[in-house]
């Protein structure tokens, strides 16, 4: 599936926006370390044409040793949190969620911009792998349908079945039990982030050849005090050795919220690698009816499996964050 978005909705009067980046960079070569480097903001919009308000900014910086069981070499945030220095030595892949909390219980509560950073470091690691494996194929000569054996020394175990792009049988299991590794993707140019609004995303550095990048955007706007629409939207994209940003992975999701519960839901894939990836999309109305409030541990425990996908799973996890945008919008509504 292959339909990329170009360019963003206008932000609306009385509206909270949410944007969140990290950006996944090789500075030593594709062997060296990998860098996450995480940046996010919160910006109220009164009236149109008016000067917004930045009301929340968050940031992170990560080095991974990728080709070494993605043991953690660094870790700083902003803001500063004490506590987060613990995780350095862990791994940031299976359980770095779970660790993060267990260092931090209060995180989510205090800080979630800086929360929903660090929740992308797990598949944002594992999906850098994409430019890792592309930029074999350039440097290396690798097969371009099927990556060399050497990305499974780097890469943590991520189980068969485990989504509807893992299904046994399917695309990737099919690679990985034939050749060892999964095929690499076709994928399509990027659209634009935004168009002519300087304020539609926080500053967004050029990527380097090799680089990826993880976009996330939420528009939250009040109806009225118990009602309110959502438009999500979520892009994992990457740089080519040629410098032609790409996309691998892209959704929207529209919302409605009434009294703190989903009362309707749509999700829209884009950008899709795999056929098997599409079906899964039907899974984010297992969300109607059911509260904003411990929303994230809700999707971590029903969506699992062939029936979801791990990257519309990451986008509606972001979800759980929407009641503390609605408190941010009525706090200050259009004049």
């Amino acid at each position: 599936m292959q339909n990329p978005v170009d360019g963003m909705p206008h932000r609306r009067p009385g509206s909270v926006r949410r944007t969140v980046t990290t950006d996944m960079v090789r500075p030593d070569g594709l062997g060296g370390k990998l860098v996450l480097s995480g940046n996010a903001r919160d910006l109220l919009t009164r009236t149109v044409g008016g000067t917004p308000e930045v009301v929340a900014t968050a940031a992170t910086r990560l080095e991974v040793d990728y080709m070494d069981g993605w043991g953690i070499r660094s870790l700083t945030s902003e803001p500063s949190r004490d506590a987060l220095k613990q995780l350095v030595g862990t791994a940031a892949g299976s359980g770095f969620r779970r660790r993060m909390i267990d260092v931090d219980p209060g995180l989510l509560d205090e800080v979630s911009l800086l929360h929903q950073l660090l929740d992308d470091v797990p598949v944002a690691t594992l999906v850098s792998g994409q430019a890792y494996m592309a930029g074999l194929v350039v440097t290396d000569g690798v097969d371009a349908k099927f990556g060399s054996r050497r990305f499974r020394s780097g890469r943590a175990s991520f189980g068969r079945d485990m989504c509807a792009g893992y299904i046994d049988g399917g695309t990737v299991m099919t690679g990985i039990d034939l050749y060892g590794a999964s095929p690499l993707v076709d994928v399509p140019v990027a659209g634009r982030l935004a168009t002519d609004d300087m304020w539609a995303w926080h500053e967004l550095p050029e990527l380097p050849r090799h680089a990826m990048r993880r976009a996330r955007r939420i528009d939250v706007v009040p109806v009225d005090s118990c009602s309110t629409t959502v438009d999500v939207y979520f892009r994992d994209s990457s740089v080519t050795h040629e410098g032609i940003e790409t996309v691998v992975h892209e959704y929207e999701v529209s919302m409605d919220v009434e009294d703190g519960e989903v009362t309707s839901i749509a999700a829209t894939p884009r950008v899709l690698p795999w056929i098997e990836c599409p079906a899964a999309a039907a899974s984010a109305g297992r969300l109607l009816g059911v509260p904003l409030e411990g929303l994230r541990a809700h999707i971590r425990s029903a969506f699992t499996g062939v029936g979801t996908c791990t990257h519309l799973s990451d986008t509606l996890r972001s979800l759980g964050d929407i009641p503390e945008l609605i408190s941010k919008a009525l706090a200050a509504p259009a004049a």
